[in-house]
């Protein structure tokens, strides 16, 4: 039987928080059975294994992440969209760095195409139409946002520019507008 009170939703919740607070490389069943001052034994009707509750935490921060940049970027194109985006990607980093870092994980295929992933993707396509690109690219501005928005927040949250100036904030900025120049000359000259 169950214990009373133990849903797979707040297990997952629970693990968010704990990746949170911990990081997510060392969420583990044994770390939330404590949380709950249960044994290990007793999350096994509501989660498979680690594996499980990780995916879980994924999908949970995916969603979160894709519900704030609708909001976000809904009635906005072109730069203004664009910043709206990255700034919901680097403020989820901040205030929910495990979470954010659940983000990153490897989903199976099955999974990923049935998770807010997906809703990223057409997202920032969406954002990019404004910009005009045809395939392949649009795959390839897709790619090209996906590897600054996490490089920059990355090296942000591990301490990479705190060590000079100028303010951080200064530099998203700047990074953010010579996005939106790349983009409005796609592509590239050779």
């Amino acid at each position: 039987m169950a214990r009373a009170g133990l849903t797979t939703e707040r297990l997952t919740l629970a693990g968010a928080e704990l990746a949170d607070e911990i990081g997510f490389d060392r969420v583990t069943l044994s770390e939330l059975a404590r949380r709950f001052d249960v044994k290990v034994a007793s999350l096994y009707s509501h989660l498979k294994n680690s594996q499980d509750l990780r995916t879980r935490i994924a999908l949970l921060a995916l969603e979160e992440m894709a519900d704030r940049a609708a909001e976000a970027v809904a009635g906005r194109a072109g730069k203004d969209a664009l910043a709206a985006l990255a700034n919901v990607y680097r403020d989820y980093a901040r205030e929910h760095p495990g979470r954010y870092a659940a983000a990153q994980f490897r989903l199976d295929p099955e999974t990923a195409a049935a998770s807010a992933g997906v809703r990223h993707a057409r997202m920032t396509r969406a954002i990019l139409r404004g910009y005009d690109l045809a395939e392949p690219d649009q795959t390839h501005a897709v790619r090209l946002l996906g590897s600054v928005f996490h490089g920059y927040v990355s090296l942000e949250l591990g301490g990479g520019f705190s060590h000079s100036a100028p303010d951080t904030q200064e530099t998203w900025t700047r990074t953010l507008d010579a996005l939106d120049v790349l983009l409005r000359n796609w592509p590239p000259a050779d």
